[in-house]
C-alpha cells in the first residue's frame, strides 16, 4: 500500500492535491495555478492530460478549448503550435489583488499559456521539496490507447514509470476509464493507478476495483451517499483519494471518514482547515 499522508499529532494526515493547480484562484491548468499550489504547501498537482494532433500532452480537461481559452475547437484535431497561440487565462476574472503574485519560471512569463504536462513535471521537479502529480487520462478520445503511450513514453523519460523511494517526485496515474487504467498496469505494473469512480456500481459497493486498480477515487458526493465505501476500499487494501473537496464539510467528511488524499481547487484552505482540527503537516 502507498504511504497514505503526512503525519499530524494522531500519526495521520491525509495528502492534499492541488486540482488542476489552485484552480479557485487561478485559471485551472495554467502554471500559475500550479506554482501557486507549490507555494501553499500542497503535497501534490493533478491535472488532466489530452494528446494533440501532432502527439503532444497538455494540460486540458476539456475536450474543447472553447471554455477556457480564447480559441475554439477540438485539442485533437490542433497541433501544439496552433493550441499556443490562444490565452488560456484571461476568461478567469483576476483573483483580488492581494493574490496576484508576477511570476516567471526561467525567462518566460508564464500566465495564460497553455501547459504541457513536460512543463509540469519540470516544475514539480524543481519545487525543491517532494511532490506527487496525479495524471488523469481523459476518454473517450479520438487516439484511444494513444494517450497512455505517450504519456508512459514521457514518464520512462523522466525515470518515473515506477516508484522510487530516493526520488522526490513521484507519479500517480488516474482515469474514470478502465481499459485506459488496465493499459497503465500493463505496460508499468509498479506505477500507482487510481480507479476514478462517479457512480454506485455492484463492484464498488463492496470496495472492489478492476484488475490493475490499486487507489480508489470517489467523488466526494458519492461518499455523502455511501461513506461505508472508504471502510470496505480500505479493507482491501486500496488507498482512497477524493475529488473534489472544496468546502468545510467535505473536508470534515473526509477527515472523518479517514481518506488518504484530498483533492481540491482550494488546497491552502484544505491545509489550513486540517490544521484547525489538528492534523499537522
Amino acid at each position: 500500500m502507498l504511504p497514505a499522508s503526512s503525519e499530524g499529532a494522531d500519526g495521520w494526515r491525509p495528502l492534499v492535491f492541488a486540482h488542476r493547480g489552485s484552480s479557485r484562484t487561478h485559471a485551472e491548468h495554467t502554471l500559475d495555478a500550479y506554482l501557486l499550489a507549490i507555494e501553499e504547501g500542497a503535497d501534490g498537482l493533478e491535472c488532466d492530460v489530452r494528446l494533440t494532433r501532432d502527439g503532444h500532452l497538455v494540460c486540458l480537461h476539456d475536450s474543447r478549448i472553447d471554455r477556457t481559452s480564447d480559441g475554439r475547437g477540438r485539442v485533437s484535431t490542433q497541433t501544439l503550435a496552433e493550441l499556443d497561440r490562444f490565452d488560456f487565462a484571461s476568461w478567469r476574472a483576476d483573483p483580488p489583488n492581494e493574490l496576484i503574485v508576477e511570476r516567471s519560471h526561467g525567462d518566460e512569463r508564464v500566465r495564460g499559456r497553455l501547459l504541457t504536462l513536460d512543463r509540469l513535471l519540470g516544475v514539480a521537479t524543481d519545487a525543491g521539496r517532494p511532490m506527487r502529480v496525479l495524471i488523469e487520462t481523459k476518454h473517450p478520445v479520438r487516439y484511444g490507447g494513444a494517450v497512455e503511450a505517450a504519456l508512459l513514453r514521457l514518464l520512462r523519460r523522466y525515470g518515473l514509470d515506477r516508484p522510487d523511494p530516493e526520488r522526490p517526485l513521484q507519479v500517480t496515474v488516474m482515469s474514470f476509464s478502465t481499459n485506459a487504467v488496465k493499459r497503465v498496469h500493463q505496460q508499468a505494473p509498479n506505477l500507482p493507478t487510481v480507479m476514478l469512480i462517479d457512480v454506485w456500481s455492484v463492484p464498488s459497493r463492496i470496495g472492489r476495483l478492476p484488475p490493475g486498480s490499486s487507489i480508489g477515487g470517489p467523488g466526494v458526493q458519492l461518499l455523502r451517499a455511501a461513506p461505508e465505501l472508504v471502510d470496505r476500499l480500505h479493507r482491501r487494501g486500496h488507498p482512497v483519494y477524493v475529488w473534489t473537496v472544496n468546502e468545510p464539510d467535505e473536508v470534515d467528511l473526509v477527515v472523518k471518514l479517514r481518506v488518504d488524499g484530498i483533492i481540491s481547487d482550494r488546497p491552502a484552505y484544505v491545509i489550513d482547515r486540517l490544521r484547525e482540527l489538528g492534523h499537522r503537516a
